[in-house]
This record gives structure tokens, sequence and C-alpha cells, in this order.
């Protein structure tokens, strides 16, 4: 790690642990010094190249190349996804918080990873032979929740890294749209690979950005793989690795595209058993083992993720509705236990739960 970064994170890192049960109150505006210990999170990673898991396929020897040469704006955070969406990350907190202490810092970041000459490299290491999966969908997601974050930032600086990202939000746009009317069925699993969540972020983007074309694509797709769904096996989550929940992403996303009406009757045939009472025991929140292993830390993510898609779900629902109080109830009981989490003490966790954590925080899917 730089030392400049390092300074930066020592400053903050100390009291993470001791703030997270601020952090794990009830649902409210995000505080600055919460928000500044998240943002030291991004800021101690986006350009750590190392420890680095890469998905790179070799071609030949020239493709060995470090991931700072491999990709120039998003190498650090461990992987290419954790980096797109801890620059996420700076920009949600430096635009909400403009003049805290963090956001100066955060702004340099942004400057130095988004200049058209690594873009360009970006692009050109999006459309090498061999990458046609590439952080499909989860990554290419989330850059274009990047893209749409730096859109709608009134800021001349935000507006030119809009322009510069512009290039590889249009190439991922162009992937995903090739790829869509080719998958024949939803993938359902708790981790990157899984449509629903995906879904979710790419069609906040196609309407803030005003891309009819692609928010027809995702929504047919979506009413194609989801519409007719019945019965979620909700009691078989999680699985031990899972981030995100097959169901509760289905339904935050269904809730974008059907009316409120029509999205309560759906969601009573997808989820029958949710009860009309605030009970512990539907939902419980799942526990993490050992933070310091990569994949069993990803139930921490699963916590943050699960508060954010049952706000959502209750969000569409009309305010009389007998299932909002389990609805509530099991959102604050995720949301305290993720955001108890997000302590930075393992890197493992620290260099990605910071973002989920900020979606959560700052309510970003329910605008």
């Amino acid at each position: 790690m730089k030392p400049a970064v390092l300074a930066a994170w020592l400053l903050v890192a100390a009291p993470l642990a001791a703030g997270a049960q601020e952090m794990a109150g009830p649902a409210g505006p995000l505080s600055e010094e919460a928000a500044a210990r998240f943002a030291a999170l991004a800021l101690a990673c986006v350009h750590q190249e190392y420890p680095n898991k890469i998905a790179h396929v070799l071609g030949s020897d020239a493709d060995v190349r470090p991931p700072r040469v491999l990709t120039p704006a998003f190498f650090g955070c461990y992987d290419w996804h954790s980096s797109v969406h801890g620059h996420w990350l700076l920009a949600r907190l430096a635009r909400t918080y403009p003049d805290a202490p963090f956001a100066r810092p955060a702004r340099a970041a942004l400057a130095r990873s988004l200049t058209p000459a690594n873009v360009a490299a970006e692009v050109r290491y999006l459309a090498g032979p061999g990458r046609a999966s590439f952080e499909r969908p989860y990554g290419l997601a989330w850059l274009l929740q990047l893209g749409a974050e730096l859109r709608e930032w009134d800021s001349e600086q935000a507006r030119e890294w809009s322009a510069a990202l512009r290039p590889l939000e249009d190439a991922a746009v162009s992937r995903l749209s090739e790829w869509l009317p080719k998958l024949s069925k939803p993938i359902r699993v708790g981790e990157h690979d899984q449509t629903a969540f995906a879904f979710g972020l790419m069609l906040d983007w196609a309407r803030g950005r005003g891309h009819k074309a692609f928010e027809s694509l995702v929504v047919s797709r979506a009413n194609a793989f989801y519409l007719a769904d019945r019965g979620c096996p909700l009691v078989w989550e999680p699985s031990g690795h899972d981030f995100l929940s097959p169901c509760l992403a289905e339904a935050d996303l269904m809730r974008r595209i059907l009316p409120g009406d029509k999205f309560a009757a759906w969601l009573e045939a997808f989820l029958p058993g949710i009860p009309t009472r605030d009970d512990p025991a539907w939902l419980e929140v799942a526990v993490v083992t050992d933070p310091s292993d990569p994949k069993l830390a990803h139930l921490d993510g699963l916590n943050l993720s699960r508060a954010w898609m049952l706000e959502g779900i209750a969000s569409a629902l009309p305010p009389g509705d007998r299932r909002l109080p389990a609805l509530r109830g099991a959102a604050t009981r995720h949301r305290e236990a993720g955001l108890r989490a997000v302590t930075g003490e393992h890197y493992e966790g620290g260099h990605w739960l910071g973002s989920f954590a900020v979606y959560l925080t700052t309510q970003r899917g329910l605008r």
C-alpha cells in the first residue's frame, strides 16, 4: 500500500470496529463519521494492487502481465468488480458529502483512475479474445452503476470522469445486449453470476440514462425468466458462500417492473410464507464463522444485501399490507448484523463490504 494511502487509512481504521454499533442503528441518514469509515475502506484498496485475484484468460506469453497493466483503471481491491464498486463507493460518498474531509482524497482517487487513457485500455481488454464472459453480469452491472452515479453528480469533475468512462459503459451495454437474448434460463445462484441482482442494477442504469432499447431488453428478459415464478424456496437459503439471496433479489427486481397492485399479488404467489407479524424465525440472520475466510465472509455481505432487498420489497407494497412488519423487522435485523461486520479488520471482507454498506445506508436502490 502506498504511504499516503496507508496514512489516511490509519487515521480512520482504528475507529472502524469501535463505531460499528453506531453504523448498525435503525435506518436513517448515514452520518458523516460512518461515511468516513466506509470511504477509508475504499481509499485503502482502490490502488492496492496485491493481493489480486484476476479472472484472466491467457492466450499467449504476451498476456502474462500485472493487473495494473491489464486493467489500469480497475486493478485494486483484490478483483476487478470490487475495484469498480469501490470507485462507485467513493463517487457516491464524495457526491453525498462534498465537504467532508474524505471527499478530497476520494476525488483524487477517482481522477487517478478514470482517465481517457486508462478507460481506453479497459475497453481494449474487454474486447480481447477469450473474454466474452468477463465479469458478466456482476462486474459489468456495477460498472453501469458507477456510470449512473457519475452522470447524476452535478460536478464539473464528475462530468469529465463520466465522459471518460462512457466508452467502457457503451462496451458493457453492447456485451450484455449480445448476451441477454441468448441466455435461455435465469441464473439463480447466490454469488456473482446471479441474474436477478444484476438486472436490477442494469435496469436502474437504463432508466437513468434514458436508454429505452436496453431497458426494454432487460424488462423483457426479466419477465420471461421470473414473471411466472411461484413458491420460491426461501427456506433453502442461504448456501454457505452466498452474498446475494436468489429469492429476495428476484422480488427486489420485480418490484422495479410491476405496478404496485400487481407486484403485491405476484409476491403473494412467489413468497407465500411471509408472515403477517414480525417473526425473527422467519428469516434468520446469517452468521460468519471465520471472517478471515474470503468465501465464508460472503455471508456478511448477504446480511447487507438482504437488508436492502427487504427494504426495496417493502417500499413497493401498499401502506396497509399485512406483510410489512415482517419485512421491515427482518430488514432491521439484517442491517444491524451486516453493518457490525464492516470493520476492515480482515482484507477478505474489507475490500468489498463497504460498497454493500453504502448501497444500503444511502438507499441507492430506492430512488
